[in-house]
């Protein structure tokens, strides 16, 4: 799952593999989508169900499916090899076959067991619109192309963490309900939730990040954590995609441990979802290839820079704050030496496998 390219395929410009893969890409999108349309009860998320704006997501729909063919198309005129090509035009016609974007969706839809679909095509879609194209134009290193090594292994994580979102939300939740039930106070929580959000965001990004601090030193400090995290820092590449290689089990207990103050605490659901949301773009943030350099913001916030040194093979265990350096200042594990960049990323030696599968069952192989 490591290399993009299919066995003799010309990939320069002009050659027809870069609109195949993008038709591809495209297809995948709109065909999942209009499975949406179909299987809403199975396939998307219950909250965002009633925020989405029908006729704009529609719109879109069609779009990605127009671009997938038209793309497809032009792939073929360009390549005597049209795998890629027959597969995007492939999807986009069956999508619209199946109705397209203008499938009905019969409502109330039924509560059910799901997998998030709705939640990986459009994160994956808003994301790649945004950091794609800053890779392309901010490139700290223009050489690594968008399909660098391992680009399908991230996806897979990628995929994997958003298609199980249910049951993640469900696993990161359950350990500080069924164990610090104790520690709630309802006087506490009245008076935290009482401030203003504004408030309440900023003392949730000190205090998630101070928890996932902790728990990102044990995990590179106590082995059979280092096992599974060991998976994050296989990456030799760094851009948008590389921060989406974490083993579920590092998912789950990073989660897990980081939501037990918050949930003890009783912020308001609106702050906690506005760190989310911050979190899911800045985390992409600090892992892309961009060669951004903030200045004093730097101080106050991680950049990529700082967290690009966290991955780098030598020095190690440095950088762990996801958000505040400052954190790694007071601890002594700050390392930001001015204008320098890592040379080299992943671990000494290489020891972990690329391919998906193989990093999944690894940490639990003698």
């Amino acid at each position: 799952m490591t290399d993009p390219r299919p066995l003799g395929y010309d990939t320069r410009f002009g050659s027809g593999w870069i609109s195949g893969v993008f038709s591809v890409a495209f297809g995948v999108l709109g065909f999942g989508a209009v499975l949406c349309l179909w299987f809403p009860s199975l396939l998307t998320t219950p909250e965002a169900r009633a925020i989405y704006p029908m006729d704009l997501v529609r719109f879109i729909i069609h779009l990605v499916l127009v671009a997938a063919f038209g793309l497809g198309v032009l792939s073929v005129m360009l390549s005597r090899r049209a795998v890629l090509a027959l597969i995007g035009i492939g999807l986009s016609t069956i999508a619209v076959l199946m109705g397209g974007s203008q499938v009905e969706v019969e409502g109330p839809v039924r509560s059910s067991t799901y997998a998030g679909l709705d939640w990986f095509l459009l994160d994956v879609l808003i994301l790649a619109l945004l950091f794609v194209p800053l890779e392309r134009i901010f490139a700290r290193l223009p050489a690594q192309g968008i399909f660098r090594r391992g680009w399908a292994t991230d996806l897979a994580h990628f995929a994997t963490s958003h298609l199980l979102v249910q049951f993640t939300v469900l696993l990161t939740m359950l350990p500080a309900a069924i164990f610090f039930r104790w520690a709630v106070s309802p006087r506490l929580q009245g008076a935290i939730a009482s401030q203003p959000l504004l408030v309440q965001f900023v003392e949730v990004v000190i205090i998630a990040d101070l928890s996932e601090y902790v728990v990102h030193r044990l995990f590179h400090r106590v082995p059979l954590l280092w096992r599974f995290h060991a998976v994050h820092h296989s990456s030799q590449a760094m851009d948008w995609l590389a921060g989406s290689r974490l083993h579920l089990v590092d998912i789950l207990i990073t989660r897990g441990l980081s939501f037990v103050p918050l949930y003890v605490l009783g912020f308001a659901t609106p702050a906690v979802y506005a760190y989310l949301l911050f979190v899911s773009f800045h985390a992409v943030f600090i892992h892309a290839n961009v060669r951004f350099r903030l200045g004093g913001l730097e101080w106050l916030l991680v950049t990529p820079r700082l967290h690009h040194w966290h991955h780098a093979a030598h020095p190690v265990d440095k950088n762990f704050a996801v958000h505040l350096p400052v954190i790694d200042r007071l601890f002594g594990t700050y390392y930001g030496p001015d204008e320098r960049w890592p040379a080299v990323y992943g671990i000494e030696g290489n020891p972990i496998p690329e391919s998906y599968l193989r990093q999944l069952v690894m940490p639990f192989r003698r």
